[in-house]
């Protein structure tokens, strides 16, 4: 044959949207990996039995409002009895096996968590919003990598982009409606691609009943669309960075006058967003000849800088040595005459050892000048609808860290009713986190946040109670950096800030009622 095709690359999963509406599953388990899959099912509209002696707090909850059935034992096989779909969740893995099997023989589809040789199929780390689903599968070998990269596609996509999703699904059915001729098949294809393709989502995401009668009147008189006005959307959802005149920051510096006397700014970079730097760190940015970074700097703020980045590595045991190869690094450029832009995220003196650095510096013969940055332990929770304070619910605000320099948990006052908690650094102590805010009287019903990268594109607020909160992270998965929010004050704003443009629509069912 002349005529050559692509060889399939083996490995891969046959990646399918099943339609589970009204067919039933039933899901082996009840802990928070069940509530899990009990959620996804459910989003499918499939009718959901659950088996299990134990549920957890979402379980519970789920069986109360009666959206799933719950049968209060241990597994037998006649659950298997109609069952259009089998789903394990436990720890015994020998059960696991069982089931597995016994599904096999009577041709049940079939996933037990955790083993991946049982399972006919996977689940994708999923971003849902409105109609849109977005998947990313890597084939069971790397899911918690799956869940970053489904981020970073979800925080790509245009706003609005289910909205206008839904707007066309309404234009597609008045036009069906509206011309169903089976010969005409094509000629709707063509003209509603050509809708889709040259418009922008976020003006589809716009569309109303008048916007979709217009364009229903240009397809029935063969007007190409692209011909249609309508009204007018924005033309941007971003402020322009600021156009910064390049000058020094002062007239002069704690140096000046000295023959190849470097200079050293210490600037904060704030909570991620690049137009949420101040303009004095811009500016500073801007004239630096290196930065000196440290590793959770978002890369939107490293986009802007035009010199060379040097970025402190830091892991578990040895943040000591990468600060003292960013000291090491510093003297070195500062010898030489540069200037010296050490950035540090959040605010420099909010648990960011800055002023460790303008000691050290100062012993060296070196003044630092202060940039200071928004600290996300303010105006993170401010980025989610989360106010720290609210007239008639808190009154104050207490921050401390849960990363301690001896490893110790932080030392937290007794309960007041009054007071928002947040405790930075402390997500992946979580479940020793609330188990010690219990031990001094914070109640099991006390809304809780983990607030993840405040300010970045993939911002995400996860909710629930101080009893349910490690349940539901468990469940959702953690992207750090984030912190904890603790106090009334985190459901002040609730229903605003389920409509965060930052919010990631797949957590919404992680809102915990409790």
């Amino acid at each position: 044959m002349s005529q050559t095709f692509r060889d399939p690359q083996s490995g891969g999963s046959l990646i399918v949207a099943w339609q589970a509406k009204a067919r039933s599953i039933l899901i082996v388990g009840g802990g928070a990996v069940a509530a899990g899959r009990v959620f996804n099912a459910l989003e499918a509209d499939a009718n959901v039995t659950v088996v299990a002696p134990k549920l957890c707090p979402e379980l519970e909850y789920r069986a109360q409002a009666q959206q799933i059935t719950w049968r209060n034992r241990t597994f037998e096989d006649s659950d298997l009895d109609g069952s259009d779909m089998v789903l394990t969740a436990i720890s015994d893995a020998r059960e696991s096996r069982r089931i597995a099997d016994t599904c096999k023989q009577r041709r049940i589809p079939v996933n037990a968590a955790d083993i991946n040789d049982l399972c006919d199929f996977w689940f994708m780390s999923t971003h849902r919003d409105h109609s849109v689903q977005i998947a990313v599968s890597t084939n069971s070998k790397a899911p918690r990598l799956a869940n970053r990269i489904r981020r970073q596609i979800a925080s790509s996509l245009p706003r609005g982009t289910g909205q206008a999703v839904e707007q066309i699904g309404r234009l597609r059915k008045r036009i069906r409606e509206a011309d169903p001729r089976p010969e005409n098949s094509k000629r709707r294809m063509t003209w509603l691609t050509q809708l889709c393709d040259y418009w922008p989502i976020e003006q589809l995401a716009k569309l109303d009943s008048d916007n979709i009668d217009s364009l229903l009147d240009a397809y029935v008189q063969d007007h190409d669309p692209q011909s249609v006005r309508i009204h007018s959307a924005s033309e941007s959802s971003g402020m322009p960075s600021p156009v910064l005149p390049s000058r020094t920051l002062t007239p002069d510096t704690p140096n000046t006058g000295e023959p190849n006397r470097g200079r050293l700014i210490l600037v904060g970079a704030g909570v991620g967003d690049p137009e949420l730097l101040t303009v004095r760190a811009h500016r500073a940015l801007k004239e630096a000849d290196i930065v000196l970074a440290d590793k959770l700097i978002p890369e939107a703020v490293l986009d802007i800088i035009d010199c060379e980045i040097y970025t402190a590595r830091k892991f578990p045991g040895a943040a000591s040595e990468a600060q003292d190869d960013l000291y090491r690094r510093g003297l070195e450029e500062l010898a030489k005459g540069k200037c010296v832009v050490r950035l540090k995220q959040g605010d420099p003196f909010v648990y960011g050892r800055g002023g460790e650095e303008v000691l050290f510096f100062r012993s060296h013969g070196y003044e630092s000048e202060m940039v200071p940055g928004l600290s996300s332990a303010i105006n993170g929770p401010g980025l989610c609808g989360i106010p720290v304070t609210h007239r008639g619910v808190a009154d104050q605000v207490l921050v401390i860290s849960g990363a301690n320099r001896n490893g110790d948990l932080p030392v937290v006052p007794q309960f007041m009713a009054t007071r928002t908690l947040v405790i930075l650094m402390a997500v992946k102590r979580l479940e020793q986190i609330v188990g010690l805010l219990a031990e001094h009287g914070f109640p099991a019903d006390l809304p809780v946040a983990i607030v993840e990268r405040a300010g970045c594109s993939d911002q995400r607020t996860v909710r629930g109670s101080l009893h349910t909160i490690v349940d539901v992270v468990a469940r959702a998965g953690h992207n750090p950096p984030g912190l904890i929010v603790a106090g009334y004050s985190v459901n002040v704003l609730s229903d605003a800030a389920i409509q965060d443009r930052y919010l990631d629509p797949s957590t919404l069912g992680l809102h915990s009622s409790e």
